[in-house]
């Protein structure tokens, strides 16, 4: 069978790639990286040790105080991306297309779409949740990790208008302004994690930055970020409204604060709060019951399913659908997973996936699988071919 080969200005530059000491030295810093990300967990957590070691280019170290870091070591994003170029380079240099090596080729094309489909997952997947009590309909989720600031035009009774600044614009400071609103919001300061008590528990601290609403009245305390994943940050800000009198005051916004904080501006009512990031659907669910088994004799829970009424008027979908732990809801590319309950069995809690590359891990392994059976297969008959003769 002919064999195809690249011309010689090609080969020179893909043989650099192609090294066989690349790949064990990106095989290597991977199991470091491993070793070092799985013992940060104890002090960052695994979210925070996801972000920084594994989808990341570099791995940054600053010492104890400083203000500035340099990189150690090469993060997952970067790893990952050598090894698909080493991998790909390697079948262009080196490997023959021959009938032969139809194993090794599909072997390698799962690898390749394993690793693709790791770096789509972690650039393009997002988990959400969604808490419904009983009856209640909700057509968005909330990440339990991120928030953002609410600005929200209630002036029309049967409308409300929606400005949101994400936790990564918060954090930045500055001003912020949006066309939609007829005043600026200025970050007078932002704190990450923070503790909420009354003044009158500390009649001693410092006055707040607050100047109306509920912060005169509130201590702010700043903290370190939590590293528990069943515990959330409060996440607090102090912000200042500026219209074109002046500032119309200071406030203080957290998501630890349920209630909403009012203002006027130009005849228009507004409202503010921090919460819990939200991402709108296209469609809906309500809650119509939440069935919570137990083994006999027990509190250990032997089941907890949901059932919900599906509503989306733009696809005509009004159904029902029991979502149980095994058994989860998909639709419009989103997964429905039973996550957990609260308020006793009143409230379920559903996790929302959404991952546009969710199928091609199983392809991957299923031409892996079938890689090793084709070249194993090729191998075994031969040796029987060659004994028998």
């Amino acid at each position: 069978m002919a064999t195809a080969t690249l011309p010689n200005e090609f080969l020179k530059p893909l043989r650099v790639f192609a090294s066989l000491r690349l790949t064990v030295v990106c095989l290597g810093c991977g199991m470091l990286l491993i070793f070092l990300g799985t013992l940060a967990q104890v002090h960052l957590g695994i979210h925070a040790v996801q972000a920084r070691y594994f989808q990341s280019l570099l791995v940054f170290w600053s010492p104890r105080g400083a203000d500035w870091k340099i990189p150690i070591l090469p993060g997952g994003y970067l790893l990952g991306t050598v090894l698909l170029v080493n991998l790909i380079a390697a079948h262009a240099t080196r490997f023959e297309v021959s009938r032969k090596k139809i194993g090794i080729f599909l072997l390698h094309l799962g690898v390749i779409l394993l690793l693709l489909g790791q770096l789509l997952t972690g650039l393009y997947a997002r988990e959400t949740q969604m808490r419904l009590d009983n009856g209640q309909t909700l057509g968005y989720s909330e990440a339990p990790r991120e928030v953002e600031l609410a600005v929200i035009d209630v002036t029309d009774p049967s409308f409300d208008q929606v400005v949101s600044v994400p936790e990564e614009v918060l954090a930045r400071g500055g001003t912020i302004q949006n066309p939609t609103l007829p005043f600026t919001i200025g970050i007078r300061r932002f704190l990450p994690n923070a503790r909420l008590t009354m003044r009158a528990q500390e009649p001693n601290a410092p006055v707040s930055l607050a100047t109306t609403g509920f912060g005169p009245n509130v201590v702010v305390t700043e903290l370190p970020r939590t590293v528990k994943d069943d515990e959330r940050d409060l996440t607090s800000a102090f912000i200042e409204i500026n219209g074109v009198q002046g500032s119309l005051g200071t406030w203080l916004v957290s998501n630890a604060i349920a209630d909403r904080q009012s203002f006027s501006v130009n005849d228009h009512s507004y409202e503010l709060i921090m919460r819990q990031r939200r991402f709108y659907k296209q469609f809906a669910l309500t809650l119509i019951h939440f069935e919570h088994d137990r083994y006999a004799g027990t509190d250990i829970p032997k089941n907890f399913s949901s059932r919900v009424r599906l509503l989306d008027s733009e696809r005509g979908e009004n159904r029902e659908v029991l979502i149980s732990m095994n058994d989860p809801l998909r639709y419009r590319g989103y997964t429905f997973y039973q996550a957990g309950f609260d308020n006793n069995d009143t409230t379920t809690i559903l996790q929302v996936v959404k991952n546009p590359a969710m199928l091609l891990p199983y392809i991957a392994c299923g031409l892996v699988g079938l890689g090793l059976l084709v070249q194993f297969s090729m191998h075994l008959f031969g040796f029987v071919r060659k004994r028998n003769r």
